[in-house]
């Protein structure tokens, strides 16, 4: 099984190119003001162009409303959108329709009775991504550097396309892939050396951490 590689939270063209050079299937850019990894569209649109026929370029955003995704996705064009907040099914379909694009929609984990809601997103969104639930107080729903536990993913459906996310660094990624087998992974605070500020030399020691697995080629 090839694994598909997600750099999230970029925010600079050396972080981006380090991730791009290191095999990242897909590259994420954060809209959500409250988050160290924030960025303009403006920004991402000068940035995503290095991408186009890389890996995917991933829109992340946490409950934005439509004009909102319409500055997001006129400002970049992404490939993809990630819905990280609490989006209904119902809403996830409606993103979906709007933009004529991709959702990966994202979900926080402790245990396994949190995966009872991925059936009702079954057909609204086109993949999932599992993170960590976030520490008590904490005002971001990801990119907190927290693991959970991985093995509870062993009760989803098998033909469910999935990322693991929360906690990951070139410490635990062997470790995670050997336990989970997931399709793909995703990693943001795990390569940066600051809240925020991403790291090519931590980017390049995830990469070397995965120990070469194949990777699907970008779009």
């Amino acid at each position: 099984m090839t694994l598909d590689i997600k750099i999230c939270g970029l925010k600079t063209a050396e972080a981006l190119e380090a991730a791009l050079s290191g095999g990242a299937t897909h590259v994420g850019f954060i809209f959500f003001p409250k988050s160290p990894r924030h960025i303009s569209p403006a920004e991402a649109g000068l940035l995503r162009p290095a991408a186009r026929g890389r890996a995917r370029a991933v829109a992340v955003s946490v409950d934005a409303d439509d004009p909102t995704l319409d500055a997001i996705v006129a400002g970049m064009a992404p490939d993809m959108l990630q819905l990280h907040g609490k989006e209904t099914p119902e809403r996830v379909a409606v993103v979906r329709a709007r933009y004529g694009l991709p959702v990966m929609k994202a979900f926080s984990v402790s245990g396994v009775d949190d995966l009872r809601a991925i059936p009702a997103y079954r057909g609204a969104a086109d993949r999932f991504l599992f993170d960590a639930k976030p520490p008590r107080g904490a005002e971001l729903p990801g990119g907190n550097g927290v693991p959970f536990d991985w093995t509870v993913l062993a009760a989803l459906d098998p033909d469910v396309d999935y990322m693991l996310s929360g906690g990951l660094n070139a410490g635990n990624v062997a470790e995670a892939l050997r336990l989970v087998k997931p399709p793909g992974i995703d990693i943001s605070s795990g390569v940066e050396s600051a809240p925020g500020v991403k790291d090519p030399a931590l980017i390049r020691q995830f990469f070397r951490a995965v120990d070469a697995k194949p990777k699907k080629n970008g779009a």
